[in-house]
């Protein structure tokens, strides 16, 4: 067989073939439901004119079936939409405003519940972050940046920004760690949580009666996701509290919208418990994610947890998973109701939904809780009986988001999977699926099979197999091995940026495996990979690997791995350890364990589960990748953002330098205006289109070709 057999440097038309047509797929991503259930809106991303940048804009979906409608249309697009209470549209945009300035930051603009023109309702100098509205009261709130130590829209607050600005200072003073999160500086600005009360719409006006309900904030509510109960008296949010040594723990506090009064409903000073993503009932019950991170002595765990809305918060780690309260994580459910604990002190209740890693909540009236989360290669979508702790799958295969209530007892959510973007679907009361109309529905070019591997230890590890069109023992295609970040994580949505039917329109097979450490299998599977990452997932991923080299359709002789963030890790540890690959590409990875815990934008994360550098140089030897540098023979892709700071771009500097060093083969490709994901659409493409070159010359015999944009 040729060397460049089924593999496609031109691959057929279609929204796969090409990075154009790619691109140009609009993208559906949340939902908002009105407080009655009958109306939905969603956000849909498209390309500009220019075809330099997504750009949102909200469209209303019809329960009924019928089209999909868009609702705005502007340069600077539009995002977080929220009903209030009188069925009015709040969103969040950047869109030029009287007096706003084409830089001015985002405001929050009301669309009339009948449509025409929106108008914008509040405008604070730092910008809009989060909005939340209460669903029986005009009660809006919002978080806003506001200049450290001033008073929100005060003359101090308007003269620093104004002064900065005009001298062009960036520069950022800080006191503490953690100093960095993602793609940005942990301050200087403040975040601050307001609550306002929504006038009449007819009379067109602005916000009124604003609040800071937070004057104290600092940085607490860096990335908040607020939620307000439904009748306006309260705010349910995370709020984060900075330790000594550089740690952190999120508690989840309850905030008066009347006086201000904050109660912490849960804390863990102890083990740092975090609690976020809190979701309110329509009668005040309040549920959230109780996550604990990984520590010296054990793995990484998450719950969904209900908690007394009129609790002081527990001064200590909530009571026990299993048998009782030292344990260290929230109460199982059956062990009495939520609130209940020793000493009047209130404990969080977990709720027993066996496998599922839970990433999202929404009630569906008091008694029913909808949780969405990993399990088993989906994210399935379930309902818990509160009252009972009973749990039901009401919508199975496939990757649920954004779940809410809709008419008719129904539940709206986005449905994607790996082989299916995510599209609007109203799950009926007796469980039929029904497609909504939405722009951006595409077919992929290929199929998608499961494929499952016993390893040594007796445990079965899964993998979903993507094969192109045409491919089977006539004409087997070649393998791209693509491991996931994480490490916590899963292969089972869509995803724009790693999207396996690129590199199937091009004649590639994909095997996207879920190693030990990966989640929605139960704890063992993370117990598999504590404090050990280049050890069972990296078996595992071999392991996945010669089940698929093994398939009819795949050509093993021609097999190359790929990974970002961990899976980058990975690449590198793979790339240390075998030569069995043709090619590895190696995005936003981690080189040096001593190196990368220091200067991550959360050491302390990593501290937890491997100690200090000092404190333990010998397991930092035995798991980085650097350690292996002599070893590598496969030449190497590597790839890194400028702006990434949770894994920064020092370990592909350090990576290709070690390389270089020793003779090794291999590039480096950056980007200084991106961070750990690769956004701008042009990016993106120049992002791919060296992946192809790369795979095309190294594991399919061809000539080097530089890509046009590089």
């Amino acid at each position: 067989m040729p060397a460049d057999a089924h593999a496609d440097a031109t691959p057929a038309d279609g929204p796969f073939g090409s990075m154009d047509a790619y691109l140009a797929i609009p993208r559906c991503a949340g939902l908002a439901v009105s407080a009655d259930g009958a109306r939905v809106v969603t956000t849909v991303a498209e390309l500009d004119g220019d075809r330099a940048r997504q750009v949102p804009a909200l469209w209303e979906l019809d329960l009924g079936g019928g089209p999909a409608r868009r609702l705005t249309r502007s340069e600077k697009g539009e995002r977080s939409p929220v009903f209030a209470a009188d069925g009015s549209l709040l969103f969040v945009s950047g869109r030029p405003r009287p007096g706003g300035g084409d830089d001015a930051p985002a405001a929050l603009w009301r669309l009339p519940a009948g449509g025409g023109e929106a108008w914008p309702v509040a405008a604070p100098a730092g910008g809009i972050a989060a909005v939340a509205a209460a669903t029986a009261a005009a009660v809006v709130v919002f978080t806003a940046r506001v200049a450290p130590g001033r008073q929100a829209g005060s003359d101090d607050d308007a003269t620093w920004r104004d002064t900065r600005k005009q001298r062009k200072v960036t520069a950022v003073l800080h006191q503490q760690m953690p100093v960095r999160h993602w793609d940005h500086e942990r301050g200087p600005e403040e975040v601050h949580l307001f609550a306002a009360t929504l006038p009449a719409e007819a009379t067109g006006g602005q916000l009124a009666d604003v609040r800071d309900l937070t004057p104290d904030a600092a940085l607490a509510l860096l990335e908040a996701a607020p939620v307000v109960s439904h009748d306006g008296a309260f705010v349910v949010t995370d709020w984060h509290v900075d330790l000594p040594g550089g740690a952190q723990r999120t508690d989840l506090v309850r905030i008066d919208v009347a006086t201000g009064e904050r109660r912490v409903l849960a804390s863990d000073p102890t083990h740092r418990w975090y609690y976020d993503s809190p979701a309110v009932s329509p009668g005040g019950q309040v549920a959230c994610i109780a996550s604990a991170g990984d520590s010296l002595t054990e793995s990484a765990a998450t719950f969904a947890v209900l908690v007394d809305p009129a609790g002081d918060g527990l001064d200590g780690a909530p009571a026990g998973v299993g048998d009782g309260p030292a344990d260290g994580g929230p109460a199982g459910a059956g062990g009495g109701p939520a609130g209940a604990g020793g000493g009047g002190r209130s404990r969080p209740r977990r709720l027993d939904l066996g496998d599922l890693w839970p990433r999202e909540l929404a009630w569906q009236g008091d008694g029913r809780l909808l949780v969405a989360g990993d399990r088993g290669g989906h994210a399935p979508l379930v309902a818990v009986d509160v009252a009972t702790g009973a749990a039901t799958d009401i919508a199975g295969d496939g990757a649920w988001h954004a779940p809410a209530g809709a008419a008719g007892d129904g539940v709206v959510a986005l449905r994607s999977h790996v082989d299916s973007p995510p599209r609007p679907v109203l799950v009926g009361a007796d469980g039929t699926l029904v497609e909504l109309d939405a722009p951006g529905a595409v077919a992929v070019p290929g199929r998608l099979e499961d494929l499952r591997v016993t390893v040594a230890d007796g445990t079965t590890v899964r993998a979903w197999l993507v094969l192109p069109e045409g491919a089977g023992p006539d004409e087997p295609a070649p393998l791209a091995v693509w491991v996931h970040g994480g490490p916590l994580g899963s292969w089972n949505d869509w995803s724009w940026r790693w999207n396996p039917w690129l590199m199937a329109a091009r004649g590639w097979a994909v095997v996207l495996p879920d190693p030990a450490y990966s989640t929605g299998y139960g704890a063992g599977l993370v117990e598999r990979g504590w404090r050990q990452w280049g050890g069972n997932p990296f078996t595992d991923v071999m392991a996945v690997t010669d089940a698929a080299e093994a398939h009819p359709a795949v050509d093993p002789g021609r097999t190359v791995a790929m990974g970002g963030s961990y899976g980058g890790y990975m690449a590198n540890w793979i790339a240390g350890h075998t030569d069995r690959f043709r090619a590895i590409v190696s995005h936003a990875s981690i080189w040096n364990l001593e190196q990368f815990q220091p200067t991550t934008d959360a050491p302390y994360a990593w501290a937890d589960e491997w100690g200090m550098p000092a404190d333990d140089p010998a397991f930092y030897r035995q798991w980085s990748p650097d350690a292996h540098v002599d070893a590598i023979t496969t030449p190497m892709l590597v790839i890194h953002g400028a702006f990434d700071f949770r894994c920064p771009i020092s370990e592909s500097l350090r990576l290709f330098n070690d390389l270089a060093a020793r003779g090794k083969e291999a590039m480096l490709l950056t980007f200084p205006d991106e961070h750990h994901w690769i956004l701008q659409p042009g990016d993106a493409a120049a992002w791919y289109e060296a992946v192809w070159a790369f795979l095309d010359h190294h594991a399919l015999g061809r000539p080097w070709r530089r890509p046009d944009l590089l």
